[in-house]
C-alpha cells in the first residue's frame, strides 16, 4: 500500500497528508520507535513517509489544517538543510564563479 498525496487537497489514496500530519502528531503516543510506529500505522517505509511528509507540509491546505504543527515542520527541515548545505546566500554553482 503506497501513499499518494494527489493533485488536490483531498485524494482517493488509502492515507492521505491530513493522516500523515494527524500521525506526525500523535507518534509519540504509540510507543514505539518512530520508524516501527510508521510501519505500523500507515504501512510505509520511514524513507516514503519522509517524503510525503515534506510533501504534505508544503501545502496551503495543510497549513490552514494545522499552522502551529506545519510551521514547526517546516522549520525543522529549513534546519535540517541549513546543516545540510550552509545557508543559502547568492548564486551558486557557475553564476557564482563568473563563467
Amino acid at each position: 500500500m503506497s501513499v499518494s498525496l494527489g493533485k488536490g487537497p483531498e485524494s482517493d489514496a488509502p492515507y492521505g497528508w491530513r493522516d500523515i500530519l494527524e500521525f506526525e502528531r500523535t507518534w509519540r503516543d504509540i510507543g514505539a520507535p518512530k520508524g516501527t510506529a510508521i510501519r505500523q500505522r500507515l504501512r510505509l517505509s520511514p524513507v516514503r513517509y519522509s517524503q510525503e511528509l515534506n510533501r504534505a507540509i508544503d501545502l496551503q491546505a495543510a497549513l490552514e489544517y494545522d499552522p502551529v504543527l506545519v510551521q514547526r515542520l517546516r522549520r525543522v527541515r529549513e534546519g535540517r538543510r541549513r546543516v545540510r548545505f550552509g545557508p543559502a546566500s547568492g548564486p551558486r554553482g557557475r553564476e557564482a564563479r563568473g563563467r
